[in-house]
């Protein structure tokens, strides 16, 4: 644990991309492979299952530091992280301990699951005692499973290569799958991902295993301007992006697997493309999107037609192990493929871009597959009139992808050949109400916010005063009063120093705190971006927002001008 705790502290050091490289490269050097195999694991975006909750590690620390709660909570409020505020008010340990990493995960906190309370409290206080502080802070975190650190799996990738003396790639190829909760890390799994590569033999891979996703770059540029950037519209293939789960379908061995982008197998979340994919001859490969497909009035003759249905019906199928009849009549998926990158078992990753395509065509003609439709038009401005349609046909712009292009890994500037040509984002001017603090670097700063609009526009700036007033003295509005609604949350959007700001004016105009929440009095509009919007019976509000950020600060607009629950209603219907 030792050796993970410098090599977080470390990481957490610092923002330079090729210090972070160094400091990862020097802990696979010395640390044992048993250990590697759980650090990549975590360090690569896989999760630690929470074996303690939260109360009982909160009531454990206050216990062995005798101090009541009131007390621990005014800690927290002024460090702003529950792991790190544990780690700070527990008394100096007196048995420092030597033991590795996998054997604290795999002999000591893996098996506290389904213990009896006492058994765990007994346990856990015997383990913080062995630790230093940020020892225990990293404790706390894998026990609560809130593990979170400052660096991409592309770094970790390149320093494992670095670490074997091999390709990037072929580390990223061999990561696939490897952060799925389902199988543990392993000495013998960490040791196949550095294994030196034999020259003429072709790579061994798990018969479900994923190929590593390649990723595109955002497009900023004005249409004028893509020509002397793109080349010509002859050179590219150009489709819709449609707003799904990104993931690919594995056909080996007379079995299918369905992976998410995020490395998560999901095969059994949905069964009807599944099913769809047995038909599919063995060794086939697709990447595509997951959505759920409906018959839904044509955005131009009004007539019922199966297309995509909005990303916020999908969500009832995320993360549901049971999966009702009434869940799959309401929300029936299916693959919309764009891609083919294996076929007969034969990798087609090198191939140009107009060839898998045509090789695609083929292989789905006649299958229930979904085939992602090629647009056409004669040049860059008619390619952006065309976007214009993007809202009214449920998608989020174009996909441009390189006719000559191989299929890449991941997300390069060295590989831009794919590009998202996204819709503006929808913007709303609202205000900030709600704020707490963000997380590692940012623990001690407010940086996550809610945000909230008017129930209906304010008569002028005495009426939105009159309400700020109350909202001060914390007099709830009657149900029928001029108030302000909560309807997002964001945290990503602006500078360090803008954050800094901001932190401090929730400090002078704190209302109310409710843990590590705080009630803030109005004071500040932001423009709100966010890609999506739906209908929601969920919040308070009534709706929801996809993918929400912030713009900017609003200074230059008051209070009573920000955008209300009608101005949301009004996006609901583009």
């Amino acid at each position: 644990m030792k050796r993970f705790a410098r090599l977080f502290s470390e990481l957490d050091a610092t923002t330079s991309t090729n210090e972070k490289v160094e400091a990862l490269t020097r802990y696979f050097d010395e640390a044992p492979a048993r250990d590697v195999a759980w650090a990549v694991y975590f360090l690569a975006g896989g999760k630690p299952r929470q074996v303690v909750k939260t109360g009982s590690l909160v009531g454990l620390a206050c216990h062995m530091a005798q101090i009541d709660y009131w007390l621990f909570d005014e800690c927290y409020q002024s460090v702003g992280d529950l792991a790190e505020t544990i780690a700070l008010v527990l008394p100096r340990g007196d048995e420092p301990s030597d033991v590795g990493l996998a054997e604290w995960l795999e002999q000591r906190l893996l098996p506290l699951r389904g213990l009896p309370d006492e058994e765990v409290a007994q346990r856990v206080a015997r383990y913080w005692w062995e630790l230093d502080t940020l020892g225990r802070f990293l404790l706390t975190k894998l026990v609560g499973g809130g593990f979170r650190v400052g660096v991409s799996k592309l770094l970790v990738q390149r320093a494992l290569a670095a670490h074997a003396g091999i390709d990037a790639k072929r580390v990223a190829q061999r990561m696939m799958g490897y952060t799925d909760g389902k199988v543990l890390p392993s000495p013998e799994r960490y040791e196949a991902l550095i294994a030196a590569a034999q020259e003429g033999v072709p790579e061994q891979r798990d018969e479900g295993q994923p190929y590593p996703f390649f990723l595109a770059h955002q497009l900023d540029l004005p249409p004028e301007l893509f020509s002397a950037r793109l080349g010509p519209v002859t050179d590219w293939m150009v489709e819709w992006k449609y707003d799904g789960i990104r993931g690919q379908v594995i056909r080996r061995g007379g079995r299918v697997w369905i992976w998410s982008r995020g490395e998560e197998l999901v095969t059994e979340r949905f069964p009807e493309i599944e099913a769809l994919a047995q038909q599919l001859p063995d060794g086939t490969v697709l990447d595509g999107e997951i959505l759920v497909w409906k018959d839904l009035p044509d955005p131009e003759t009004g007539e019922m037609a199966g297309r995509p249905a909005p990303f916020a019906l999908l969500q009832q199928r995320i993360g549901r192990k049971n999966l009702t009849k009434k869940i799959l009549a309401d929300a029936p998926v299916s693959f919309m493929a764009y891609d083919l990158l294996e076929q007969e078992g034969a990798d087609l990753r090198g191939l140009p871009q107009r060839e898998r395509r045509a090789r695609l065509e083929a292989l789905l003609a006649g299958t229930g597959f979904h085939l992602s439709p090629v647009e056409t038009a004669q040049a860059w401005q008619d390619f952006a009139r065309k976007r214009q349609q993007s809202r009214e046909r449920g998608v989020e712009g174009f996909m441009l992808k390189r006719l000559d292009a191989a299929y890449g890994t991941g997300r390069t500037k060295a590989e831009g050949l794919w590009w998202k040509w996204k819709i503006d984002p929808m913007t709303v001017d609202c205000v900030l109400v709600y704020a707490q603090p963000g997380h590692g670097r940012r623990s001690s700063v407010y940086t996550d916010y809610t945000f909230a609009v008017w129930n209906r526009a304010p008569t002028g700036k005495e009426e939105a005063d009159a309400v700020l007033e109350a909202i001060a003295r914390k007099e709830p509005p009657a149900a029928d009063a001029l108030q302000l609604v909560p309807f997002a949350k964001a945290y990503s959007g602006l500078t360090d120093e803008e954050f800094r700001q901001v932190d401090a004016v929730i400090r002078r105009n704190t209302i109310e705190k409710f843990g590590p929440v705080r009630s803030v009095k109005p004071s500040l509009v932001f423009e709100l971006g966010f890609e999506g919007i739906n209908r929601s019976g969920r919040h308070k509000s009534g709706i929801a927002v996809r993918f929400p950020r912030m713009l900017r600060i609003r200074h230059d607009k008051p209070l009573h001008e920000a955008d209300t629950l009608q101005s949301l209603e009004r996006l609901l219907a583009l």
